[in-house]
C-alpha cells in the first residue's frame, strides 16, 4: 500500500490506540504543551552493544557518544502508530535540516527484529524518505534489542493476534548517552524537539517547564 494509503489507515487506527503506550511507565507529570518532560537517573542509553543498520553495516552504538540522539521505537509492518510516529520524526529531521548528522543524529529500532532485517527496513525508510544522512534504523537480534530497550526501560510485547506492542514516545539522549528528555509521540512539536536537540548540541537542553539548562545538571 502506497505511503499515503498508509498513512490514512494509520490515523484511524491512531484514533483507537490513542491513549496505550507500551512505553515507559513513567508520570506524565510536568509533561508542557510540547508533550515533553525530563527524564531523570536515566541509564546509559548508549551501550556498547552493535546493531545492524539499513544499509547491512554494523553500528556501534558506544560510538555514538558526542552527539545528541533521538530515539524512536518502530517496526515496519505496524499497522498505525509507528507510521504517524516516523511521519512526525521526519518533520523533526526536516526541521533539523544540514544539522542532522554534523550536530545530531536520529536513531530508530525495530522491535520487531524478528522479521525486519536491513532490507524491510531500507525499504521502510526510502517508503517515508527517511534513508538520509544521520537517520539509522537498527536491528539486531532479539536480546540485543531487549538490552537496548530495558537502558529506556522498556520491554518488548508481542500480542496474541502476532502484532508488537507500540512505543508511542522519542527519547532525546544527550552526548554523553543519557536520556534526558521524554515525548509524548503523538504531542510533540517538531519544531521544539528539534530546537531541543539543537541546544542539547551546544551541552544544554530544555526542561519540560521550557527554561534551559546545562544538560550535565539534569
Amino acid at each position: 500500500m502506497p505511503v499515503g494509503g498508509r498513512l490514512a489507515a494509520a490515523l484511524l487506527f491512531a484514533l483507537m490506540v490513542s491513549m496505550v503506550s507500551a512505553g515507559c511507565r513513567r508520570s506524565a507529570t510536568g509533561v508542557d504543551e510540547s508533550g515533553g518532560f525530563v527524564m531523570r537517573d536515566a541509564a546509559d542509553c548508549l551501550p556498547d552493544i552493535t546493531l545492524l543498520d539499513q544499509h547491512g553495516q554494523k553500528v556501534s552504538l558506544a560510538a555514538l557518544k558526542g552527539k545528541p540522539v533521538l530515539f524512536d521505537f518502530i517496526y515496519t509492518t505496524c499497522p498505525g502508530p509507528c507510521l504517524l510516529l516516523t511521519s512526525h520524526m521526519k518533520l523533526i529531521a526536516n526541521r533539523l535540516g544540514p544539522a542532522l548528522g554534523t550536530e545530531a543524529r536520529i536513531v530508530s529500532i525495530t522491535v520487531d527484529p524478528e522479521h525486519d532485517h536491513p532490507p524491510q527496513l531500507l525499504a521502510y525508510a526510502k517508503e517515508f524518505k527517511a534513508n538520509v544522512k544521520g537517520w539509522l534504523f537498527l536491528t539486531g537480534t532479539p536480546k540485543q534489542i531487549d538490552q537496548v530497550m530495558a537502558r529506556f526501560n522498556l520491554a518488548r510485547q508481542r500480542q496474541p493476534d502476532g502484532t508488537v506492542g507500540h512505543v508511542l514516545e522519542f527519547f532525546l539522549v544527550d552526548a554523553h548517552g543519557r536520556a534526558v528528555l521524554q515525548y509524548l509521540g503523538e504531542k510533540a512539536a517538531p519544531q521544539r524537539v528539534a530546537s531541543d536537540l539543537e541546544r542539547a548540541a551546544s551541552g544544554r537542553t530544555m526542561t519540560a517547564g521550557g527554561e534551559s539548562k546545562v544538560a550535565a545538571t539534569l
